[in-house]
């Protein structure tokens, strides 16, 4: 009883999407679902889904210190579909203590928070506020591939569903048709099997590794 009771009152935090860069970039547009300053801040991913984190693998290709007066590192990430691009300052001590160390290219995990910068014209830029980076190994990388590639489809296949709120959401926001993101995520799975058995997969990354 007292279990039950302790899951009712502590709060969970939200479920880390495993989202491609492709699908990721065109996403722009945020929204809570409760007037609480305090309630979490949405990204609506194109294929019809929430996301307050984001769960990816990727190949580190460039790290930059971009900060002025602080240390700020700036992380680029690859995965098959495009760019992830990664910022970690003083608040988040671990992932820019990370970045700081790691030498690209090298492949990468990360979970973190997604954040929308609108510039002067207008462009909406998405990145990622890391909570956690971590070195991981080419195997890694490419089961992550593989799961994203599979919920990316079930997103897709579940669009047209009456009632999928989110999906609603991201029709009336984004122009792209969501096939483009099925014809992405089996892109994905090809480039998998073209470098399967490959010395890529058991040696160091090389720099267009995960593209």
């Amino acid at each position: 009883m007292n279990t039950m009771s302790q899951s009712q009152t502590t709060p969970t935090r939200e479920v880390a999407r495993r989202v491609f860069a492709g699908e990721f970039n065109d996403a722009g547009y945020t929204f809570k679902e409760s007037e609480d300053e305090r309630a979490p801040v949405y990204l609506l991913l194109p294929t019809g889904e929430r996301a307050n984190r984001v769960f990816l693998v990727g190949t580190l290709t460039e790290k930059e210190d971009v900060g002025e007066d602080n240390e700020y590192w700036r992380g680029r990430i690859v995965d098959p579909t495009g760019t992830f691009f990664v910022y970690a300052g003083q608040y988040q001590p671990e992932a820019a203590s990370v970045l700081r160390d790691l030498e690209p290219p090298a492949y990468v995990s990360v979970v973190g928070k997604p954040r929308t910068f609108e510039t002067d014209d207008g462009t909406v830029n998405v990145s990622v506020r890391p909570e956690a980076i971590t070195e991981v190994d080419a195997e890694t990388r490419d089961r992550w591939v593989v799961e994203t590639a599979e919920r990316t489809i079930d997103r897709i296949a579940a669009f047209d569903e009456e009632g999928n709120e989110y999906a609603r959401m991201a029709r009336e926001e984004y122009d792209p048709p969501v096939e483009e993101y099925r014809d992405a995520a089996i892109a994905a799975l090809e480039s998998l099997e073209e470098t399967e058995g490959s010395d890529e997969l058991d040696s160091e990354p090389t720099a267009g590794a995960g593209v």
